[in-house]
């Protein structure tokens, strides 16, 4: 379980507190995968990222047993002045890889853009970015229960996307997945339950179909 204790989360504006969640009480499975559904800027991101640690609520606590990862996806940032290497040899030091050239070698090698694997990530193209950003993110056999996942779909040419999606299919397999994505049919391919953010409070359904009536009731017929 994911266990939300009077759970608030807010941004100061200059017309006062703007929340996102608050005074959320709630416990998620972690036998599940969960789609996160919510119109744009309801926080689903924010979501993800406290449950991953990436972020804190200001009021309450999230909590669980299990090993939940930190946020996924290609929203995920690459320090612009290192080069592709080196951030991959970044993070994996971060996550305890004292020999990370195995690993530099299969993301550089994943990710197909050559010699610029040894150039800055700021003189990137968005393409390669995402490249690097992808194998960074899906190439590294991290032990967890949960994967938090933040838009993060397949990317490049039609090889690279067939690649990319047999890699996606392999690593969700091994383990339960939350998800943000604007794709309905991404969400309906890897997730079986819903959550719904409404009113700064999270409900959750068991059924994705649920989920999505729900989602589709209260923000797309009103829209």
């Amino acid at each position: 379980m994911i266990r939300f204790e009077n759970v608030s989360k807010f941004y100061r504006t200059k017309q006062g507190r703007h929340y996102i969640l608050k005074d959320v009480n709630i416990e998620l499975p972690t036998d599940r995968n969960i789609a996160i559904l919510g119109p744009n800027g309801v926080g689903k991101s924010t979501l993800i990222r406290m449950m991953g640690g990436a972020d804190l609520p200001n009021r309450g606590q999230i909590t669980s047993p299990k090993r939940i990862s930190w946020p996924l996806g290609l929203q995920g940032g690459l320090q612009g002045s290192m080069t592709g290497r080196e951030n991959v040899r970044f993070v994996a030091r971060i996550h305890g890889y004292k020999n990370t050239r195995e690993i530099e070698n299969k993301v550089g090698e994943f990710a197909e853009i050559g010699k610029f694997f040894d150039e800055p990530v700021k003189n990137y193209s968005s393409g390669m970015r995402s490249r690097v950003t992808f194998g960074l993110t899906m190439g590294f056999d991290f032990n967890f229960d949960v994967l938090l996942i933040d838009e993060l779909s397949a990317v490049g040419d039609a090889n690279f996307k067939k690649k990319s999606e047999a890699l996606m299919k392999e690593k969700y397999a091994q383990t339960k997945l939350i998800m943000v994505n604007h794709s309905m049919g991404e969400l309906r391919k890897f997730c079986d339950a819903g959550l719904v953010i409404i009113d700064r409070q999270l409900h959750y359904f068991d059924s994705l179909d649920d989920a999505i009536q729900q989602y589709e009731t209260r923000y797309v017929s009103n829209s």
